[in-house]
């Protein structure tokens, strides 16, 4: 296998030369882990209250106080229980990076030197719109006070992707830990106090936290665990990480809980232990690496949702983007996440991650795995069932790795958009999808009793279908609080179908089977995978075969009789759709002199493309301030765009609609840009090339809202030549 480059800082590591076990399979161990007696909750402890923020000049830039004690409460009125009295409404919340900065004033310079901390300029009440400022606390509070009065009663669970802290980037005030850590520790009490229930019983619905890149110091830097930032963490996340599960968070950073009991888990990843740019470790393919260590306890524990029936939802801050040049993870992590979610395929649901503040979605493409370069070519031996030849499909990746470079840390418009460009040019390279036309269950049925009656060899998995579009892996980037672009936040639906009376998620002690990772890595239990089943098997031809790494166990697929999981087929905890709401900051501002006509609440100007954005203000002189109301609007829904025509979040819909927008000119067919079922007309004549101008409407409308609506259709034709 070759060798990868060391990103460490430290100059030594440990290296284990210990063999591991194989001897005892996971089916084997998981009935002797459910015996032992799971620990109970501690007690609810009640939020802090924020520490007082020096340097505001007024009240207004404080943060609010968090409810929480005794003298609080209102003890005039009965208590009332919510979460009993709560059923599954079929949403949930996705936010991320709020960089909350508590050095932030209102009017000052959004330049480099001040940062929205001194000088005169345009910085508004609510922040400084498409400048590169962080988030003043007057967005935070208004964002929950907005989410409090408008969505909070409709909403099951909540993704919380990290980075909530602001930036480093005033040489005059340097980051503290403390300052880190408070911070975060705010916006935590701001959910508690969001979502506790008035009688005490605890939160109402489940918050799922993760760490970013700026919620620790020095950014970007993570080394591996136990270190003193997970066990603040653990502190500070104590309401949200399930009692049972905190010595695995303290641990790496990682853990999962189920939102639906039995039924649906989100999994908590701890993506900087895969990300490029930590230099505070190295690959995923080394035992004693955190990236390996993760993605061990992820393969066992998503094995064990398999094995109960449970779905899954991925979540992390760091998205696996990867272009033709560039990307985010190590490639090494990478290639086994994406391995994982090949043989988990009837698992999980979906991935959702922030940090990049655009609002786009990525595809992952089987294709692009090196079983070579994983050390795990025998693998093609045991999965070799698929729809696609082999040969044909490996050989070009074969001969040689492609080596991409790191992307920026923080990207501005143009660099932003020359990321988006090189994903089209990924898109334009798909296959021309099929329609599935599925119309509910029946469908699925009978490819259920299709697989049953199709007997593979023993041990193979069912094939990737082309159908369902199982060569592929779908993730969600959601766009961010903090206004570099406009503040924004998604809400999320997904089929409870069957599920209108089940039990929903309660604030205690663990209720539902738990394994702990602990306990298998300790054992060492790396069994059950493909190599388990390799060695039973007898009398296969020999084939010329890669170096082996023994470290590496490859997941087994699904089973021969499974059917496509909601990832693929619509069904029961299949992804919808998304209304994505946006904050018009120009106009709640209201503090800009214009030449312009009264600014429209629904749309804004161009900004620019400097490395530091001042913003689209940074040349005005800002007037005395009369702001508006503050509200989130919806920007756009998946269920009513027209132009995106999506019908819902399955992989199929996505990949249909990268293939629109990948495509200029079609040799065959015709593109239908306001979309029906599957997106291509099979009744229209065949034409020799389709209008560029309205195949590009559909890229044009996804850029726009990448941007979450704030560069100018101008700006963004210029951004696309």
């Amino acid at each position: 296998m070759q060798s990868h480059t060391s990103r460490r800082l430290r100059t030594s590591k440990s290296s284990s030369s210990s063999s591991t076990s194989r001897a005892m399979t996971l089916t084997r161990l998981v009935p002797l882990l459910l015996c032992s007696t799971a620990a109970l909750a501690g007690p609810l402890r009640l939020p802090q209250f924020a520490r007082p923020r020096l340097g505001s000049p007024n009240e207004h830039d404080q943060p609010q106080r968090v409810l929480g004690s005794i003298a609080d409460a209102d003890i005039s009125s009965p208590a009332k229980t919510e979460a009993g009295q709560r059923k599954l409404h079929g949403k949930f919340l996705h936010i991320t990076d709020f960089h909350p900065d508590e050095f932030y004033k209102a009017h000052s310079s959004t330049s480099a030197e001040n940062a929205c901390h001194s000088g005169n300029g345009p910085a508004g009440t609510y922040g400084a719109e498409t400048s590169d400022c962080d988030t003043p606390y007057t967005l935070v509070n208004a964002t929950f006070d907005w989410i409090r009065e408008n969505i909070r009663d409709e909403i099951d669970f909540v993704i919380w992707t990290g980075d909530s802290a602001r930036h480093d980037s005033d040489e005059s005030i340097p980051r503290s830990p403390a300052q880190v850590q408070d911070s975060n520790e705010f916006i935590a009490n701001k959910f508690i106090d969001l979502l506790e229930d008035p009688s005490g019983q605890g939160l109402i619905v489940p918050v799922i936290p993760t760490l970013g890149n700026n919620d620790i110091l020095p950014h970007n830097v993570l080394l591996p665990g136990p270190n003193k930032w997970l066990k603040r963490y653990t502190d500070i996340w104590n309401r949200f990480i399930p009692q049972e599960q905190r010595h695995s968070f303290e641990f790496g950073g990682w853990f999962y809980v189920e939102v639906i009991p039995n039924r649906l888990a989100v999994f908590s990843l701890n993506s900087l232990y895969f990300f490029d740019r930590n230099a505070g470790v190295d690959d995923c393919v080394n035992p004693t690496e955190p990236g390996f260590k993760q993605l061990e306890w992820l393969r066992i524990q998503l094995q064990f949702m398999r094995e109960r029936g449970v779905k899954a939802i991925l979540m992390g801050h760091v998205p696996p983007a990867r272009t033709g040049s560039k990307q985010l993870w190590d490639e090494t992590c990478w290639q086994k996440y994406t391995l994982w979610l090949r043989q988990y395929r009837d698992v999980i649901v979906s991935g959702l991650y922030g940090h990049m503040n655009i609002d786009h979605f990525m595809l992952q493409d089987a294709k692009d795995l090196d079983y070579n370069f994983l050390g795990a070519e025998a693998f093609l031996e045991e999965e070799d069932d698929d729809d696609f030849d082999d040969d044909d499909f490996f050989a070009e990746d074969a001969s040689e790795t492609i080596v991409r470079a790191s992307m920026e840390d923080e990207m501005g418009i143009q660099s932003t958009a020359d990321y988006l460009q090189e994903l089209r040019s990924g898109w334009a390279k798909l296959p021309k999808p099929t329609t599935a036309q599925v119309t509910g269950s029946g469908e699925v049925d009978a490819e259920k009793k299709k697989r049953k009656k199709k007997k593979g060899k023993k041990g193979r998995s069912p094939r990737l279908s082309k159908k369902w579009s199982e060569r592929y892996q779908l993730s969600f980037v959601a766009p961010s609080i903090v206004p570099n672009y406009l503040p924004s936040l998604r809400v999320m639906e997904y089929n409870i179908s069957g599920l209108e009376n089940a039990p929903i998620w309660t604030d205690g002690p663990l209720s539902v089977p738990f394994i702990s990772a602990d306990d298998l890595l300790a054992k060492n239990v790396l069994g059950g995978g493909v190599e388990a089943q390799k060695k039973k098997k007898k009398g296969k031809k020999d084939k010329k075969k890669g170096k082996k790494d023994p470290n590496l166990v490859v997941p087994q697929g699904p089973s021969k009789t499974a059917v496509p999981g909601p990832a693929y087929s619509p069904q029961t905890l299949t992804l919808l759709g998304y209304t994505q709401y946006f904050a018009n900051l120009t106009y709640i501002n209201n503090d800009m002199t214009t030449d312009e006509e009264e600014i429209d609440p629904d749309s804004v100007d161009s900004v620019d493309s400097l490395k530091w954005r001042e913003g689209k203000h940074g040349d005005k002189e800002p007037k005395k301030g009369k702001p508006h109301k503050f509200q989130f609007k919806v920007e756009y829904s998946t269920f009513t765009d027209k132009i995106y025509g999506l019908t819902d979040m399955t992989v199929n819909s996505l990949l249909e609609m990268a293939y629109r927008m990948g495509k200029k000119k079609a040799k065959t067919g015709s593109i239908d840009v306001e979309g029906n079922e599957a997106g291509v007309s099979a009744d229209v004549p065949a034409t020799d090339e389709v209008s560029t101008t309205k195949t590009n409407e559909v890229w044009l409308h996804f850029l726009r809202h990448a941007f979450v609506s704030s560069v100018s259709p101008e700006e963004l034709e210029k951004l696309d030549s």
